[in-house]
């Protein structure tokens, strides 16, 4: 069987010792120069949000953009931007798991990679927008001694806290027990490499013992034993199929902040859908973004193969066509109901202060994704990147437009007023950005960013079925 065949079957065509080669050498082996540039960069950036949450904390969020009556800026759009990014992970790992997609084992673990570092960004957001962070811990239902003051269980706002809580438990559990045999493997060739290699000083071996000791204790013993594959492969199904209802739980609990008013422009029930498939959008576009990063960065190409990227790229063009569909559909019932309230809102998105952001939103997340239209196109995946990269930045504005024109317009026009962003506000939407490849950057080199055990259990099983080679 050829190499090009192998591929378009999501093999990789090479030996187990070869698998293990490639993809740990990124791990092994030292980094880069352009890795540490690109790090050094992203760790800058993270440094100086930090300091900028910091000095709102002195100064105060007046700093910000915000106003009455658009009290919510870049935090509470940041938030459920980074949270529509994390579920693709989820998708990728849990649901394509339970339909039996192979094509899902070499890009699943950077996948579930990027889930838990966008919920953390996601996470930190609200926190902040709080005003008192130091007071979070009330969010929570507890004996207290603040008398009657208790949590207001019926507000959605409360809702989230449970939903991205559970989501981010199980989404973090589900890519570390995943990383398990991983580990082991890790575990092995660090013992007997230590073995083989004389260090030349004594820090230096105490550095190799300590890297052996951290993946003993990261293992957990993991043996590989047919009992302890069949427990494993029990524990990931369960996992999965507690995942994959959260994928519709924490964007529709999300929406309802927005559903549950009576502001024109949010008070719409395709919301939930529209959450979802955008959530699924701009997930795989980021998952696009940096497979194709990866690919070309540790010469991953036997592993991330055209066809992985190309599934990628349908998705994106599917969902992209189901965000479009719920746009026509908002629009639709909002004029259909002949509320005037509701036609206004829409009417300024079209022609009002925003209309800027609209219209960017429109033609960069419902024109690029159709380039998959076309093989030659498809391709490229520079062009590829580019496209992701552009849909993006149109979720952001997306957000941007659904959570700032609704309010800026509102049934009093005494309190009109617009949302003007500060440099405070762009600073943390960089930052936002910062905070998440740079935890991205630290994954790649200290964890193997493709679960190289499973792409040997599907070698495995071509071997068996006559479809392999070595």
């Amino acid at each position: 069987m050829s190499l090009d065949a192998a591929k378009n079957a999501y093999t990789v065509g090479k030996s187990y010792g070869e698998i293990d080669n490639d993809i740990l050498n990124p791990v092994e082996g030292f980094p880069e120069k352009r890795w540490w540039t690109w790090f050094t960069i992203s760790l800058t950036g993270l440094l100086v949000y930090l300091g900028v949450i910091g000095y709102s904390f002195v100064k105060g969020l007046g700093i910000f953009g915000i106003n009455s009556p658009v009290n919510w800026g870049v935090y509470i759009i940041g938030l459920v931007f980074w949270l529509e990014i994390g579920h693709a992970g989820t998708m990728i790992s849990a649901i394509l798991y339970l339909f039996r997609q192979r094509w899902r084992t070499s890009i699943n673990r950077a996948a579930e990679a990027m889930t838990i570092f966008a919920v953390t960004t996601a996470a930190l957001l609200p926190l902040i927008h709080l005003g008192r962070p130091w007071m979070v811990n009330w969010l929570f239902p507890y004996p207290n001694d603040r008398g009657p003051l208790w949590n207001n269980f019926n507000s959605p706002l409360l809702w989230d806290v449970y939903a991205i809580s559970t989501y981010f438990t199980v989404s973090l559990f589900f890519w570390y027990m995943g990383l398990l045999p991983d580990f082991a493997a890790m575990r092995d060739r660090a013992v007997l490499g230590r073995n083989q290699l004389k260090a030349k000083t004594a820090i230096g071996e105490k550095l190799l013992d300590m890297r052996v000791w951290l993946l003993k204790v990261a293992a957990l013993g993991w043996v590989g034993s047919g009992k302890a594959w069949h427990h494993y492969e029990k524990m990931v199904m369960l996992l999965a199929a507690l995942a994959t209802p959260l994928v519709m739980s924490v964007q529709s609990i999300l929406s309802f902040d927005f559903v549950t008013s009576v502001v024109p422009g949010w008070h719409s029930t395709i919301l939930p859908i529209n959450f979802i498939t955008g959530s699924i959008y701009s997930g795989f576009a980021m998952v696009l973004s940096l497979v194709i990063i990866m690919r070309s960065a540790f010469n991953m190409k036997a592993y991330i193969t055209d066809r992985h990227i190309d599934n990628l790229g349908w998705v994106m063009l599917f969902t992209g066509m189901l965000v479009f569909f719920g746009y026509f559909i908002e629009l639709f019932m909002a004029y259909y109901s002949a509320n005037d309230f509701e036609q206004y809102v829409w009417t300024y998105r079209f022609v009002g202060d925003y209309a800027w952001a609209f219209w960017l939103t429109m033609v960069t997340i419902l024109l690029p994704p159709h380039i998959m239209w076309f093989k030659k196109l498809r391709n490229n995946h520079t062009l590829l990147f580019i496209m992701t990269v552009i849909i993006n930045i149109g979720m952001w504005f997306e957000r941007f437009v659904i959570t700032v024109t609704p309010v800026a317009r509102d049934f009093l026009p005494s309190s009109w007023r617009l949302y003007v962003p500060t440099v405070w506000d762009v600073i943390v939407v960089l930052g936002e950005f910062a905070m998440f490849f740079t935890f991205f950057l630290l994954f790649v080199r200290v964890l193997p960013s493709i679960a190289f055990t499973e792409v040997k259990m599907d070698e495995a099983g071509d071997l068996a079925k006559g479809k392999g080679h070595h």
